[in-house]
């Protein structure tokens, strides 16, 4: 009997107690034999636990998986010291994959790790290749896990999951291994990287190949195509274990229909597509990862009930099949030993168990099959049949859109001549003509499709995104109909409609402190470039997902402005952060001074467009004889100026991840003329002394978006003092009447529906505003609507400015994304417009703009007259 082998564990057990270290090795066996005994002790106490039902499965399966790791860590320690004595055991790492990675090892589980070594830490012999000395190594762990005498074995050890391993040594170099995955990876080794893990040996040499292949394993861009192979891995899986996938006596736990694999693959298939955009959906365990999923709502909370549930009924069959001779299987037996697994676990007879385990099977099963998307006819290539289908489809006019698609269909783009992209655009074709035919401008959906399709360096992800999500392709064809902005913004970056998939993408966004968060949220391990990267790819989104939802209907875009003025606000913030500590690792930082960045203009007001650029002003506080303290130190004037420069193009310059905004500096102290920054002190006494009106009307709008609480409420205090009166005394009306002229004289209205440069528009009322803000010093708020509301309130603006306001704003918001070029445009988008605008229809617009316009002119006009 087992417990006879091991009697300090048979007293423990009669003195009630379960101790899952106790066993009867000791430290002056030879390791094999050592780790052999433990592993014998411990897997008769977790089953004792488990079967008296002391230990629940994750109890369970977190112990023999400690185990795991304890064993391949001592394994290869061992091997190491063996061969080099003394020598501290680096440079050589077990990346644990599977159920070992993910803490669920069952009792008779192998282990799959892959070992790497690093050639220039790895202990070796004199005259000994680094290679060959870590092959050896291996090889010595592989023999003292596997090793079997009469007290069993440790652990069956696989090593076929390692890259090419028909063809690769059994040890590989890290550099090696992290070109092949960056390079070569197959989409199921994506899927086991999921639950991938260092567990042994060199751990922080398994955590810097972990951390850089992680951008392989999580992506942000949606690969559908990947979700595709593991769907076809599965159906492989089932016709090759044919035997095991009908329920019943003999059936496969792990393999079979509704089994185990299948829970874990429809867990792993949600995370491949969603965990590369939501880092808390990377959970390696299968239940944890279940549930973090239904949390964030990418799978049904029910769905993920019965899947769980279902697992863990599953998994302890599975234990319990597998405490019978410590057998390497996951079938559940026939007969009498399927009698005495029912018994084992509790039940009268087998009968009693398949009933309590056919709703389990038949809810994953059904649940899994769910994944498969019902096959869609085929368009036909015959260019006659083609066109009437087209023409029943919904398409005005068949015979260009017949084109079109003989077009792509010719691999005339580069983007199409894989039989891979062709293959994915007839799987897409039955989606998205549809979508195209009934979009609310067909034909420049349909052009606009053409020339993003013929910018792409690859269709493949999109068109499998949209296959997969057929409601995607529909709003993918409403904003080609009306944004060209949104289009071209498409060109440049495709993934960009990935983040519409998650319903999120259409609620207002967050704060600037949870959208600096979600921002500050990159990969660990990565560098200033990856922060800037990381950052870009964020502020693309969230840009685009706020013009989606003003194309879409869905938000009022004066909400849509604040967003985006808030977005602008937290990448400042993240950036700069970045880049002062960037810069003070040469510089240092300069004691008792920092940066501030002070917003003007629509950034000031909070109230921005998708094409707006940011008006900042950069300032110091502190003296300017002050100097850095790092390892090449600089004046502080030269230190802050160099930093400047540097977040000046963190913010501006375009990266492989994109462009984020274009910055503006004119407006600092003597504009182009003067230096980037300058003291808050020089500041305060240019703004004084000799500041002109127009930088006076500016600073009405100016608001510090970075800085200390301190620093932002100096900066503020010199605002409020100078626009209280604390400047020249200057004839402000003749000089905004002046200036307003020559900018009427040198930027003249775009379009007839210009709404910020046409008479009576935006500039008029800005001006208006101002000119009483600076004359009457009151109603001095940065946000151009809550200072009219303020004015107004006084009796000093007509109360139609404040609805003036809002009309200007949104059509100026909503005209950048579809008519850039202010000019009017179709009716379906001049719908649109009218809606965005909360108006009827399009007569409406213009009548409405036409009064508005009036009342604005009207006003600057009374007020400059005075």
């Amino acid at each position: 009997m087992a417990l006879d082998r091991e009697p300090g564990l048979d007293a423990a057990l009669s003195a009630g107690r379960l101790d899952l270290t106790k066993s009867s090795a000791t430290p002056d066996m030879p390791v094999g034999r050592r780790l052999r005994i433990e592993r014998r002790a411990l897997a008769l106490n977790v089953a004792i636990g488990d079967i008296a039902g002391v230990l629940d499965l994750t109890a369970v399966t977190e112990a023999l998986t400690g185990f795991a790791d304890y064993a391949l860590d001592t394994a290869i320690r061992a091997a190491i010291e063996e061969r080099t004595p003394g020598e501290v055991p680096h440079g050589f790492v077990g990346i644990a994959l599977g159920k070992q990675g993910s803490g669920e090892l069952n009792y008779s589980s192998d282990i799959d790790p892959i070992l790497l070594f690093d050639p220039e830490t790895l202990p070796r012999r004199a005259r000994e290749e680094p290679e060959e000395a870590a092959v050896r190594i291996g090889k010595r762990v592989v023999e003292l896990l596997q090793a079997r005498d009469g007290d069993g074995y440790v652990l069956r050890v696989d090593l076929r999951l390692r890259p090419s391993p028909e063809i690769t040594p059994i040890v590989l170099p890290v550099d090696a291994a992290i070109g092949y995955y960056e390079a070569q990876a197959l989409p199921w080794e994506r899927a086991a990287f999921i639950r991938a893990r260092a567990a042994a040996g060199d751990i922080a040499l398994g955590q810097r190949f972990l951390d850089a292949v992680r951008p392989f394993v999580w992506r942000r861009a949606l690969d559908f195509g990947a979700i595709g192979e593991i769907r076809g891995i599965s159906r492989r899986i089932r016709d090759h274990h044919a035997q095991g996938q009908v329920f019943g006596a003999g059936y496969d736990l792990k393999r079979g229909r509704g089994g185990i694999r299948e829970a874990e693959f429809f867990a792993q298939i949600h995370q491949l597509i969603h965990g590369g955009r939501d880092p808390a959906l990377r959970a390696p365990a299968t239940r944890e990862a279940l549930a973090r999923l239904a949390a964030a709502g990418w799978i049904d909370p029910d769905d993920a009930a019965i899947l769980i549930d279902g697992y863990t009924v599953l998994r302890t069959i599975e234990h319990r099949v597998q405490m019978i001779d410590d057998r390497q299987t996951h079938r559940l037996p026939t007969g009498d030993a399927l009698e005495r697994v029912a018994k084992l676990h509790g039940l009268d007879d087998s009968r009693a168990l398949l009933e309590a385990l056919a709703p389990h099977v038949a809810g994953i099963g059904r649940i899994y099959d769910a994944l498969d998307d019902d096959v869609r006819p085929a368009f036909s290539h015959d260019a006659v049949t083609l066109e009437d289908d087209l023409a029943r489809a919904g398409f005005s006019d068949a015979a260009a859109a017949r084109q079109r698609i003989e077009t792509w269909r010719s691999a005339a783009y580069p983007a199409l001549r894989s039989p891979a992209a062709r293959e994915a655009l007839e799987a897409v074709l039955p989606t998205l003509v549809p979508a195209l035919a009934t979009a609310p401008v067909p034909q420049a959906a349909l052009l606009r499709l053409d020339a993003l399709l013929e910018r792409l360096p690859s269709a493949i992800n999109i068109f499998r995104l949209l296959e997969a999500r057929p409601g995607l392709a529909t709003l993918l064809a409403t904003i080609l109909s009306h944004a060209p902005t949104l289009a071209d913004d498409l060109g440049r970056r495709p993934d960009l409609l990935d983040g519409l998939i998650d319903a999120t993408a259409f609620d207002p966004v967050g704060d600037v402190a949870s959208l600096m968060a979600t921002m500050r949220a990159h990969e660990t391990g990565g560098d200033y470039q990856a922060r800037l990267d990381h950052v870009r790819r964020v502020v693309g989104e969230r840009r685009f997902a706020l013009g989606a939802q003003i194309v879409a209907g869905i938000a009022d875009p004066l909400d849509v402005a604040a967003g985006y003025a808030r977005v602008a606000e937290a990448a400042i913030g993240v950036l700069a952060d970045a880049t002062i500590a960037e810069f003070a690792r040469a510089h240092g930082v300069v004691p008792g001074s920092e940066l501030v960045i002070l917003a003007l203009g629509r950034m000031g007001g909070a109230m921005l467009t998708h094409a707006s650029d940011l008006d900042l002003i950069y300032l110091f506080t502190g003296s300017f004889t002050a100097e850095s303290d790092g390892a090449k130190p600089l004046g502080a004037t030269l230190y802050y100026n160099r930093l400047a420069q540097r977040l000046t193009a963190a913010l501006s310059v375009a990266t492989p991840a994109g462009p984020l905004y274009q910055i503006d500096t004119r407006l600092r102290p003597s504009g182009g003329q003067g230096p980037l920054v300058v003291t808050l002190d020089s500041f305060a006494r240019y703004q004084r002394e000799d500041a002109w009106t127009w930088e006076h009307m500016a600073l009405t709008r100016a608001r510090p978006v970075f800085g200390s609480a301190d620093a932002r409420a100096a900066v503020s205090a010199v605002i409020a003092a100078v626009l209280g009166g604390a400047r020249p005394s200057r004839d402000i009306v003749a000089d905004a009447v002046a200036m307003r002229a020559e900018m009427a004289a040198h930027k003249p209205p775009r379009g007839e529906l210009d709404a910020k440069l046409l008479p009576g528009g935006l500039v008029d009322l800005e001006f208006a505003v101002h000119v009483v803000q600076l004359v009457r010093r009151v109603g001095l708020h940065p946000n151009l609507g809550s200072a009219i509301d303020d004015l107004v309130g006084q009796g000093l603006l007509p109360a139609e400015m404040r609805a003036a306001h809002d009309l200007l704003t949104r059509l100026l918001v909503t005209l950048r994304l579809v008519a850039p070029d202010s000019q009017v445009p179709g009716p379906a988008t001049q719908a649109l417009v009218a809606r965005a605008l909360g108006l009827a229809d399009w007569t409406a617009v213009v009548a409405t703009l036409a009064t508005t316009r009036q009342e604005v002119e009207r006003t600057w006009q009374e007020l400059t007259r005075g």
